[in-house]
């Protein structure tokens, strides 16, 4: 119902519109694979700090939600203190290829 709502508006075919909706779906896919490869090489720390990310599925600033998300995961005791700086900035590496 929304689509044909859309197409209407934009001047597309709902066809048109279905169109966008699978290829911009598929991209997101593909990129989130590119993501997961990355974090194939990451330590324990960092794909913890990846999954936790990812399963957040928060679209917002990502700086401040791979730094919130350790500092959580660092003070429960999931990962190691000491290194979680260095194991966000790996993870955020993934992280940024698994959005865009």
């Amino acid at each position: 119902m929304m689509l044909r709502s859309f197409a209407r508006v934009g001047g597309l075919s709902t066809a048109a519109c279905a169109a966008l909706v699978l290829l911009a779906s598929g991209a997101a896919r593909a990129d989130q694979a590119a993501g997961n490869a990355c974090a194939a090489s990451l330590n324990a720390d960092g794909k913890a700090i990846y999954s936790a990310v990812m399963a957040a599925g928060d679209s917002g600033d990502l700086r401040t939600i791979v730094t919130d998300t350790t500092k959580s995961l660092a003070m429960s005791g999931q990962i190691d203190r000491g290194n979680a700086r260095a194991n966000a900035q790996a993870a955020a590496q993934c992280l940024e290829q698994a959005r865009s």
